[in-house]
């Protein structure tokens, strides 16, 4: 059984998508209804960047829609690949309902645009931070946030902060690895802490312009439960399963999407779960479509976890689609 996974903010590179786009005529109708629907130029921002304006959470996210949009519908037309779930990393969870006909393209490619807008605009820029903690335990990183969140209160350090002094596990993405998210300062102490006082495990700061997936991402949550409600279109029943972020539960109801999207704003991603649960039910091939290999190999760890070895697979430009003739339905 085919799963297709979709990325989310990081995968990002100037060039995304332009063999894509340069080849298959279906990449070309991706990007001229993205375009059309916000009135943004994406295949520049795709193609030509420059880096700092792709970067831009705003520009980011229906960016990264679209090329893994027009990755699938490549595959689908060239191959007849269809999934028979999806699950897609933060934002690549709008790729998963578009690719499951849940949710339309433009419809899509307008509510992320306005997520990453509202999401830069939760946290002042600098003053919010995310790491990646690897080798740890999730339940140690847990109380890691704990302590440093502790340290930092105590010792009112961001004091000179409009924000809320936390940090908190933003992304459990594989065994060993859950990325933290929060304001800098906490972020930072939490990342001290490891050095000075566990014998194992190590961070990495996380080149991002907010701190995604934590309370601090309350005036975004806000934000889009507005637009959803104001939005006329309303999410279909996906026409293959989806496992979303917030409960990494596989599920076809469409009452319960509209919330999920909304929480995940302000929760963890429960990546890994996601993939254990499918891995337990049978799904033996994954494709990641999309720019990039970062669900890949997360996908690889867990399944190695578990003693399983699935076909793990990515798609990304007409090099790699030709790889996946072994997924045909």
């Amino acid at each position: 059984m085919v799963v297709a996974l979709f990325p989310g903010q990081g995968s990002q590179f100037v060039g995304m998508g332009k063999a894509l786009y340069e080849q298959f005529q279906k990449a070309r109708e991706v990007f001229e209804e993205s375009e059309d629907a916000v009135h943004v130029n994406i295949k520049k921002l795709c193609f030509d960047g420059p880096h700092a304006d792709l970067t831009l959470t705003k520009n980011t996210q229906p960016c990264l829609l679209t090329v893994s949009v027009a990755a699938f519908r490549v595959a689908e037309a060239e191959l007849g690949i269809k999934p028979d779930c999806v699950v897609g990393h933060s934002l690549g969870e709008y790729s998963a309902l578009v690719v499951a006909k849940s949710i339309s393209l433009s419809t899509a490619v307008r509510w992320v645009r306005e997520r990453g807008q509202a999401m830069q605009e939760a946290v002042p820029l600098g003053e919010g931070a995310m790491a990646a903690v690897l080798g740890l335990e999730d339940e140690e990183v847990q109380k890691l946030c704990q302590e440093a969140q502790e340290d930092t209160t105590q010792a009112l350090v961001d004091r000179e902060l409009s924000i809320p002094t936390l940090v908190r596990p933003a992304n459990y993405n594989a065994p060993g690895q859950v990325v933290i998210a929060g304001s800098k300062n906490a972020v930072a102490r939490a990342c001290e802490i490891l050095k000075e006082k566990w014998k194992r495990g190590k961070s990495i700061p996380l080149e991002v312009s907010a701190p995604f997936h934590c309370e601090l991402m309350q005036p975004a949550q806000t934000e889009m439960a507005k637009i959803f409600e104001q939005t006329q279109e309303k999410p279909l029943t996906p026409l293959c399963p989806y496992v979303p972020n917030l409960t990494a539960r596989i599920t076809q109801e469409k009452e319960v999407i509209i919330e999920f999207l909304t929480q995940q704003i302000t929760k963890p991603v429960l990546w890994r779960e996601s993939i254990e649960k499918l891995c337990e039910k049978g799904y033996d091939r994954f494709i990641e479509f999309g720019p990039g290999q970062v669900l890949q190999g997360l996908t690889k760890r867990i399944a190695k976890n578990l003693n399983f070895n699935p076909t793990v697979m990515s798609c990304s430009d007409p090099d790699s689609l030709k790889g996946l003739s072994i997924c045909k339905n």
